[in-house]
């Protein structure tokens, strides 16, 4: 096998955005897609179920942020091991990332099922659903290591530039998921009825899935795992390195759950229908966002490989692109969900409560979607260029200082209205921020870059 090259230093910058980009939309739309099958299927079981699940959502998605800051930090360094055409270092790294992964992920498990009964009572959580919840969220901690390292293995494959085989994988795991949905949510042959638990289980057949797929591509397609015993020096560094960038980018997705959960709780107070109602304006939002998930997922490693190159002027002409995308679809897809507003909800329940709160939610949040895909953009931006601290002070712009106290004085004058307002808010003022202090994180560290290169 090849050494990985830096294939992405040349070239026209478009065409790669959007070369990288297609395989992660299709892969990532697939796996929201089958998130939203999911919430359909628990739809059916019923509103409880549902609205367990959607307690459940901000849980699973600060581990899923702990997967995304540690891939942000494994595809750093590693696509600027590949820019610097240092194929034996970037080799240790993601080897030395995924045995990281696997040991941060075993001290989440246990902290996650030793917690549960607590942290779901603290999120507004009845006592009646808690039994329900215990049991899904104890199923779910199971897959952990499953999810975190397969994500950081994706990650590793899209530092090389290769985008096709991660959307392989993510598209393999999301078909299976749904073929196991109906069968363990509703029975079949042998195989009883577990409604919410059921859900749960099916995806952790489909993460492990997900996991072996990687590692074998991992060392047979890329040659990119070594089986050669790392000295602790050699190890200490590239864990350093994985998590200059790691901690800071999982904070700063952790940031979006904590913030989801706060925002979950203030909507409890209007009950369980609320709660579902807002845990279904989340799916669709989540679906409808994977254009900006594609474009984060390859933004960090294109901003990477080319900073090590000393390319700027490519580094600044893929943000204008992709900031120029953002606006345009953002607003395109805040039309277009305005207009089903009436028809999508219904496909989740029944109740029209449930229906009225996603309805408001679809008139309000998106007319932020393209600034919010900007500020996804330059966060992974900032990873690439191995500087993450402008991507969390953002992050916590947006949550702490923005959204959570308008959400409360909105909620405060106008109800569940107004908590949607303020998401809006703050995601129109926080991306418009990212995307300026981006450019300008730009220019500095790829000056830096030359200066030491010439040094």
């Amino acid at each position: 096998m090849q050494p990985q090259k830096a294939r992405l230093t040349h070239g026209p910058v478009g065409r790669h955005l959007v070369d990288m980009a297609l395989p992660m939309l299709l892969g990532i739309t697939t796996m929201m897609g089958q998130s939203f099958i999911d919430a359909w299927f628990l739809g059916r079981v019923g509103d409880r179920a549902l609205a367990a699940y959607s307690f459940g959502f901000p849980i699973l998605m600060i581990v899923t942020s702990v997967a995304i800051g540690l891939g942000a930090g494994t595809s750093s360094v590693v696509a600027r091991a590949i820019g610097s055409e240092d194929h034996g270092r970037a080799k240790r790294l993601v080897t030395d990332s995924l045995i990281l992964s696997f040991l941060i992920t075993a001290s989440v498990c246990v902290v996650g099922i030793l917690t549960i009964e607590p942290l779901f009572r603290l999120l507004g959580a009845p006592d009646d659903m808690i039994p329900m919840i215990r049991s899904f969220m104890i199923i779910l901690y199971s897959g952990v290591s499953f999810v975190v390292v397969g994500m950081v293995g994706m990650s590793s494959m899209r530092a090389t530039g290769d985008t096709r085989l991660p959307s392989k994988l993510m598209i393999a795991g999301a078909i299976l998921n749904v073929i196991l949905d109906p069968i363990f949510i509703f029975g079949f042959g042998p195989v009883p009825a577990m409604g919410l638990n059921g859900a749960a289980t099916a995806g952790l057949l489909a993460r492990g899935t997900i996991f072996f797929g990687t590692l074998y591509l991992l060392l047979y397609k890329l040659d990119m795992v070594s089986f050669k015993k790392p000295n602790f020096p050699e190890l200490r560094k590239s864990w350093v390195d994985i998590l200059h960038v790691g901690l800071p980018a999982a904070g700063t997705n952790a940031i979006v759950p904590v913030g989801l959960a706060v925002i979950t709780a203030m909507i409890a107070r209007y009950g369980p229908e609320a709660v579902a109602g807002f845990g279904v304006a989340s799916r669709i939002e989540s679906l409808v966002l994977v254009l900006y998930y594609a474009l984060s997922a390859v933004i960090g490693p294109f901003v990477g490989q080319n900073l090590s190159a000393g390319k700027e002027d490519r580094i600044q002409l893929s943000l204008r692109l992709c900031a120029g995308f953002c606006i345009s679809s953002g607003l395109a897809v805040a039309i277009i969900l305005a207009l089903l507003s009436g028809f999508l909800p219904t496909l989740f329940s029944d109740s029209e409560a449930v229906v009225s709160v996603t309805r408001q939610f679809l008139w309000i949040a998106p007319i932020s979607y393209g600034a919010y895909g900007i500020v996804m953009v330059v966060n992974a931006a900032f990873n690439g260029l191995g500087n993450p601290m402008p991507g969390v002070i953002i992050s916590v712009t947006r949550i702490v200082v923005l959204y959570v106290p308008l959400a409360m004085l909105g909620m405060h004058y106008f109800g569940i209205t107004g908590i949607f307002v303020a998401y809006a808010v703050a995601n129109i003022v926080s991306g418009i921020l990212g995307y300026y202090w981006a450019k300008t994180n730009a220019h500095r560290l790829c000056k830096l870059a030359t200066s030491q290169s010439m040094g």
